[in-house]
């Protein structure tokens, strides 16, 4: 038994230092972060400005690789089949915890799938109208307008199944109105359009919309936070607005494939927490409506099983479909 018990502690210790040395020595060549959604989009507002810092602080180049298409699920399919060697990383969002609900074909399970590493940020969802299009400049009088014109006004949406979607349909509940849900490939894409006057309106993450609404070539009627944000004080949230507990982010996070060595993740759980806080980024954090949070491992795995359980509610309260 002595002997069975010193074997195993040896194989233990030989487990720990190899992990160690695996990340000790890592990374030897260029990481990849696969962004399932097009160029331009708010995955792009955060997730390249972490990979130039990890560039910088990790000394090899980790480059973006977009790869968008049916709410982010296409991506997400080709992440989940990366070898989990290190080198792949996968930037997911907030829209991955609705779609197990809205996709009933998926060949990958986000939670089965994906080791969680850490949340990147965390922007607050903001209904923004072209002011060309919708003359409402509040959101009650939006409210009336859109009551009065059923089905006339159209949203659109990174995608059928992503939160902009989502939130669109948990304000049609609320409010007891119709607006046509316009899917797109990605916030990108809808941002150009939006802009373009092709569509009226959207609930979009901050992080897309920030600088267009600073800009004034959108007006901003209300933010999906329990406070006011920082980077647009003078909006009011939905809730002091009248519409009691309505929120919803568009989280960003960093996964692995299943099987990335563990101590490569906590690596890297570690380089985006040293990342995130550095005030370059907390600056642009800043101006794209986001704070700096503190949720990595575990914690963001427990909060990945929340929002795919509270989705889902809304997803069977509303009727949404892929369109």
């Amino acid at each position: 038994m002595n002997q069975l018990l010193k074997a195993f502690l040896g194989f233990i210790a030989w487990l720990a230092f190899g992990g160690l040395a695996i990340a000790q020595e890592w990374p030897t060549k260029p990481i990849t972060f696969l962004n399932p959604f097009p160029a331009g989009g708010g995955t792009d507002a955060f997730a390249r400005p972490l990979a130039a810092q990890l560039t910088k602080q990790l000394g090899k180049q980790v480059i973006i690789d977009n790869r968008g298409g049916a709410g982010g699920t296409v991506g997400a399919s080709v992440a989940a089949k990366a070898a989990p060697d290190g080198y792949n990383w996968f930037v997911g969002a907030s829209h991955h915890t609705i779609a197990p609900s809205m996709y009933t074909n998926l060949d990958y399970d986000i939670e089965k799938s994906f080791i969680p590493v850490a949340m990147i940020a965390n922007p607050p969802q903001v209904l923004v109208v072209n002011p060309k299009n919708i003359s409402a400049r509040d959101l009650k009088s939006f409210i009336e307008l859109v009551k009065k014109n059923p089905g006339k006004f159209n949203y659109a949406s990174a995608g059928s199944g992503t939160v902009h979607h989502l939130t669109g349909e948990q304000f049609k509940i609320q409010t007891g109105t119709f607006i046509t849900h316009i899917p797109y490939r990605g916030a990108g894409p809808a941002m150009g359009d939006l802009l373009a006057g092709q569509v009226d309106l959207e609930f979009d993450g901050l992080g897309t919309s920030a600088q267009q609404i600073k800009s004034g070539k959108l007006i901003a009627l209300a933010v999906a936070s329990a406070k006011r944000s920082p980077t647009i004080p003078n909006v009011p949230t939905f809730i002091e607005a009248g519409l009691p507990g309505f929120e919803a982010s568009t989280w960003y996070g960093l996964f692995a494939p299943k099987g990335t060595p563990k101590a490569i993740v906590d690596k890297m759980i570690a380089e985006v927490e040293k990342a995130i806080n550095t005030p370059e980024l907390k600056a642009i954090w800043l101006a794209n409506g986001s704070d700096t949070p503190n949720i990595s491992g575990d914690n963001f795995a427990k909060l990945i099983r929340s929002d795919i359980t509270r989705w889902a509610g809304v997803v069977k309260k509303s009727g949404a479909k892929l369109d």
